[in-house]
């Protein structure tokens, strides 16, 4: 193998693993977004209820 030929490989290795990284990080804050919400509808309807006492 030559340099030019490691090179390559490690550049598109480095691609692969950032790449990879980028989509956990976007299903983990979908995630925490959609944790976000179920928790702000709680809270309404906590509010809510209480309200109406």
């Amino acid at each position: 193998m030559t340099a030019k030929t490691v090179t390559v490989i490690a550049a598109l290795f480095a691609t692969m693993v950032s790449l990879s990284s980028c989509g956990n990080t976007i299903r983990g804050m979908g995630k925490d977004t959609a944790n976000t919400v179920d928790a702000t509808q709680s809270a309404g309807r906590t509010v809510n209820k209480a309200a109406k006492r």
